[in-house]
């Protein structure tokens, strides 16, 4: 007979009772077990019905019930007389065990343990039902019949309602609140510490991937492990819960980089654990705590993490490196459409905010816009930001816009699109951010001042500085925008030519239009500096070419004094600029109290350097430059900073160069917090020596000494032979075949206290260090204008670098004169793509307001008549940027502009200023 099933000894016929196991007897007597067997028979008698008519049995049949006692009572008799014939058990023993912790007596409330543990373990066949409280005894539900085939028996599978064996929830609930969210819904498993604090990390920066230190190296958790081994090229695997990837400690700034040039927020979230908190007796789990020290996008990579300038070894491919842009702007847009009329037209008035935290450098601008957005345009194209704000909700002319320059990028150095909420850019709220940040959060006294001299900016300008505000907030780089006098007007008719953007992008002047890389471009000819913020000025000189012709001249002398004069001041001044750092942007990283101590020693070292070698070229300046803005900007850098050494003498090199911020400075007298850290440590120190002496006593040994084995420090090493005279209180922490090492209690409660002041000590040298970051930045804005000083003489050796190319000329520059004349000019980026092939035909121009006015060139495709318009308007423009020009005399008047048209169909406006009249000259291709 198979097992679960056995025949009714006593009277009542031959009705049979289904039973699990042979673990499980009947269910009780009276009208209970009636009710029953009934119910067996009745649902045994239907199973056989539709075996015997060959008809499909359904595996999913009505879900069985049974009561407590079915479950808990095994069989008190079993019939020994007949052969037991049982069929396969249809709940495990395992499971049957479970189900017994959740039975209870009739007269006792039933024992409840951990539901999780429970639900990990229960079987797939037992279905859930709602949860029924009350005593097991109160449980009136029959245990219905199994069918008597035993292939149809097979096939079926036992479901139960498993909340029938449990007593009520509502006390488990509320203790067991902490277990439920740390399980996982879909596997049914329980998260680790490590990943409910990535849970909670995430929470927070939901558009952020997030790096977590784990010991030597950094894990990425679920989609942010997929995305890096996407874009890192990394392995990336399942463990616990989560997809995971991982890479060494020693390759985040590597790693960081490449997920921020491809568009990616980044969070970098470092270990917590400390000595201090261990001796405290703090719980385990805060032992492990973590914390996201720092986020990075494109355009705030600032901190110790990300610095290549000063991790970079042999060990390192300078090619994984992500190679700096010469800016990286963070742009802000705010359309004010409150015209409902212009609105429909697509007029608007725009108002910008561009940020270069690397630098310190803030931008702003207000204008008027049509439909098709050109002001917007030539702005976005002259910047390259290398991130956008914008709000929520933005006029389909400025997303059309922005989606097209979006577009042209390249995939690693696409721009970063950041939507904030709508809030952010409403007038009403943005006047209370500013007046809190300018009137509260800016720590001197001049802060109302300051707040007045904002609120007189233009409202689009106003609501794009609030979300930059809130924005830059989010990484701790708000304070560059504490002073508002260091504000620029993007925008000025009067002191810069009118590039928009259709011409910059058909005289690629910043790029090429076939890959759009700088190869090929007129900034691509320029270049030949040898520093970072140099390449940065040479850049801005060359989207905004000056209008005065005074300015124009300056710049022009400076570059002839270079290349004709036979001093070697010059080259000194220019190996000086060689193999520089970029102390522009270590500058505005220690400014913003993100820089490493190798970081800070390298850039107050280097231009400590620069103040003593340019101080003592000092009288040679004063008797070989001529020219005013040289002289000028190299006698006073040496004043500039001189407030450098100071901070220089301070710092302990080498461990200003190890990182360890304990040893940092020389002096403590301005460090009184640090040098009565160091008193206690060494109070401790010497207890812990002259208890040296009491050891020898107790161990009879004089010679006795503390040995230091993996980190344990002041262990008693005694041979084994000689353990006997060990005291009994003593604490054994290692041993070997030959010795054993052991701490008295006097040693593990003074160790104790000297790890808890070592711990202090690292967090009041890193608070001092922190003070020490805030004073010298009261030095920025010199310091500052120093480094701008050097990135100008940077730019006019440049420029003298390109002159002294074959047949380049110097322009004359005029402002009374309304003139174009070139003779025998070429197209200077072909000119050098060529080389010496001299393949390239020189053309003359004639063009004035009393003679020729317009000239319309004609030709053959491919004839070259783009390229001779295109000539003559780079020409204009490296003569108004102070630069010679491919060519063998030319005439400039001063321009107020350029502009083209169609790239296919190039034309070209020239417009000039002469006093109050107006003279318009024009190149035209015509097929």
């Amino acid at each position: 007979m198979p097992r679960g099933r056995r025949r009714r000894e006593g009277g009542g016929g031959g009705g049979q009772q289904l039973v699990l196991s042979r673990f499980f007897g009947a269910a009780g007597s009276g009208g209970e077990q009636g009710a029953a067997r009934q119910t067996a028979s009745e649902l045994g008698t239907k199973r056989r019905t539709s075996t015997e008519s060959n008809e499909p049995c359904e595996k999913k049949t009505k879900a069985r019930q049974i009561t407590l006692e079915d479950v808990c009572n095994p069989l008190k008799t079993q019939d020994k007389k007949e052969p037991q014939k049982s069929e396969k058990p249809r709940i495990c023993l395992q499971t049957l065990d479970r189900l017994r912790e959740f039975c209870s007596d009739s007269d006792q409330p039933c024992n409840r343990v951990r539901e999780d543990s429970f639900r990990e373990k229960e079987s797939p066949n037992l279905e859930k039902c709602p949860s029924i409280t009350g005593r097991s005894s109160q449980l009136k539900n029959t245990l219905p019949s199994c069918d008597t085939s035993p292939k149809v028996a097979q096939k079926e599978e036992l479901r139960c309602d498993l909340s029938q064996f449990s007593a009520s929830l509502k006390s488990y609930e509320n203790t067991q609140n902490t277990s439920d969210t740390n399980l996982n819904k879909r596997t049914k498993s329980i998260y680790t510490p490590l990943e409910l604090q990535f849970i909670e990390m995430k929470k927070q920066y939901k558009d952020a991937v997030l790096c977590v230190e784990c010991g030597y190296k950094y894990r990425f958790f679920g989609e942010d492990a997929e995305i890096a081994a996407k874009e890192l090229n990394i392995y990336c695997h399942q463990d616990h819960n989560f997809m995971t990837a991982s890479i060494p400690s020693h390759r985040l700034f590597v790693h960081v980089r490449r997920l921020v040039a491809k568009g990616y927020k980044v969070g970098v979230i470092k270990q917590m654990e400390t000595a201090a908190l261990k001796a405290a007796g703090e719980n385990k789990s805060s032992l492990f705590s973590r914390k996201l020290t720092a986020l990075y996008t494109k355009s705030t990579l600032i901190g110790e993490d990300v610095n290549p300038l000063l991790k970079l070894d042999d060990s390192v491919d300078v090619e994984e490196v992500t190679t700096d842009v010469p800016d990286n702007y963070l742009l802000c847009i705010c359309e004010n459409g409150e015209n409902l009329k212009d609105r429909k037209k697509g007029d608007t008035v725009i108002g910008i905010m561009a940020i270069q935290p690397t630098t310190g450098e803030v931008i702003f601008d207000s204008f008027r816009d049509g439909a098709s957005r050109l002001e917007l345009e030539s702005r976005v194209l002259r910047l390259q930001p290398v991130e956008i704000i914008l709000p929520s909700s933005l006029s389909d002319q400025s997303e059309k816009l922005i989606n097209s320059i979006t577009s042209m990028r390249l995939r690693d150095d696409r721009i970063r699109i950041e939507r904030m909420e709508n809030l952010h850019f409403e007038y009403s709220h943005a006047f209370q951010l500013i007046t809190d940040f300018y009137a509260k959060e800016v720590p001197d006294t001049t802060g109302p001042q300051k707040l007045s001299v904002i609120l007189s900016l233009d409202k689009p300008v106003i609501c794009s500085l609030a979300a930059v505000i809130a924005y830059l907030k989010e990484f701790n780089l708000e304070r560059m925008l504490y002073n508002p006098s260091n504000f620029k007007r993007l925008s000025s008719e009067t002191e810069y030519m009118t590039i928009n953007g259709t011409t910059m992008k058909n005289l690629e002047i910043l790029q090429n239009q076939t890959d759009m890389k700088t190869k090929g471009s007129l900034l691509w000819v320029l270049d030949h500096t040898k520093t970072s913020f140099g390449r940065r000025r040479l850049k801005k000189w060359v989207t905004q070419p000056l209008m005065k012709s005074s300015e124009i001249n300056a710049r022009l002398d400076a570059v002839s004094e270079i290349l004709l004069s036979e001093s070697s001041v010059f080259g000194q001044i220019r190996n000086l600029l060689c193999k520089l750092p970029d102390i522009e942007r270590g500058l505005c990283s220690v400014f913003h109290k993100k820089c490493s101590t190798q970081e800070f020693f390298l850039i107050v070292s280097t231009l400590s350097r620069l103040d003593l070698e340019i101080q003592a070229l000092v009288p040679v300046i004063h008797s070989h430059v001529k020219t005013p803005l040289l002289q000028n900007a190299l006698l006073e850098i040496p004043e500039l900073l001189s407030p450098v050494k100071h901070y220089l003498k301070i710092l302990n090199e080498e461990a200003a160069k190890t990182g360890d911020k304990t040893q940092l400075f020389k002096d403590l007298t301005d460090f009184p917090v640090i040098r009565k850290r160091k008193e206690e440590i060494l109070d401790v120190l010497s207890k812990i020596q002259l208890h040296l002496l009491d050891i020898r006593k107790q161990i009879k040994n004089p010679s006795a000494e503390y040995v230091t084995v993996s980190g344990q420090e002041f262990m008693i090493e005694v041979k084994n032979s000689h353990k006997s005279s060990v005291p009994s209180d003593w604490v054994m922490v290692s041993s070997t075949k030959a010795v054993s090492r052991f701490h008295s209690p006097f040693i593990i409660e003074n160790y104790r206290h000297l790890n808890q002041l070592r711990e202090q000590l690292v967090l009041d040298c890193s608070a001092e260090w922190l003070n020490f970051l805030d004073h010298f930045s009261e030095h920025y804005h010199p310091v500052s204008k120093a480094i701008g000083h050097l990135a100008t003489v940077d730019c006019l050796f440049s420029l003298a670098q390109v002159a002294k190319q074959g047949d380049y000329c110097r322009p004359t520059v005029q402002d009374n004169r309304q003139e174009i004349i070139i003779k025998n000019g070429r197209h200077p980026v072909i000119d050098v793509l060529l080389g010496e092939q001299d393949q390239y035909v020189p053309n003359t121009t004639n063009l004035s307001g009393d003679g020729e006015r317009v000239m319309i060139i004609t030709g053959p495709n491919m004839g070259g008549k783009s390229s001779y318009i295109k000539q003559v308007a780079l020409i204009t423009v490296m003569a108004q940027i102070g630069s010679y020009v491919p060519a063998e005399e030319s005439t400039i008047g001063v321009v107020d502009g350029i502009f083209t048209r169609d790239h296919m169909k190039l034309q070209l406006g020239i417009v000039f200023s002469a006093k109050n009249k107006r003279i318009q000259n024009s190149c035209y291709e015509i097929f």
